[in-house]
């Protein structure tokens, strides 16, 4: 045999498979140091009855699956978080298309009240500005000639707005308070 074959069978050489009792007391060194030190290494080879390098190498090679399913988990959670932060976004979006709508409604209506107390304000505001100077008496009878309700009269008799009011729609001012 040639050097190459005879490091090939050579029992110093020859790998030997784990049996399920070595491979979980590995999978339970595994999972208590994620990091093989060269005291525990040893003290493995020696329980398991395998070579150093051999346990080395099992630790090398669990650790990069272990990192593979780490990071695969890590991207189906991450995957999840943006699947239900898409779908919160989402939702808050439709919320501030509610909000501004309704926002919009009620600038809508205080501009629409504004806009009627303004007015009504300033109407007020003449009414204030110029005194009445409407001299109204209220006939119910009908003492003017076309038969209305109202007529202006000699003596000039003032009228309040309710009054003038009421005289304009025919009521009676002896009922008046």
């Amino acid at each position: 045999m040639d050097f190459q074959s005879q490091k090939l069978y050579s029992p110093k050489y020859n790998k030997k498979r784990l049996n399920q009792e070595q491979g979980r007391l590995l999978e339970r060194s595994f999972s208590a140091n994620k990091k093989l030190e060269p005291e525990l290494k040893l003290q493995l080879a020696n329980q398991l009855g395998v070579p150093p390098r051999q346990v080395a190498i099992w630790y090398q090679n669990k650790r990069a699956r272990w990192k593979t399913q780490s990071l695969e988990l890590d991207y189906n959670t991450l995957q999840v978080k943006l699947e239900n932060a898409l779908s919160e976004k989402r939702r808050l979006e439709k919320d501030v298309k509610y909000l501004q709508e309704e926002l919009r409604k009620a600038q809508e209506t205080m501009f629409a009240m504004n806009n009627n107390q303004r007015a009504n304000h300033h109407h007020h505001q003449q009414q204030q500005d110029q005194p009445l100077n409407y001299f109204v008496s209220c006939n119910s009878t009908g003492s003017s000639e076309e038969g209305g309700s109202s007529s202006f009269h000699e003596d000039h008799e003032v009228l309040q707005i309710d009054e003038l009011y009421a005289c304009l729609i025919g009521g009676d001012r002896s009922t008046w308070s």
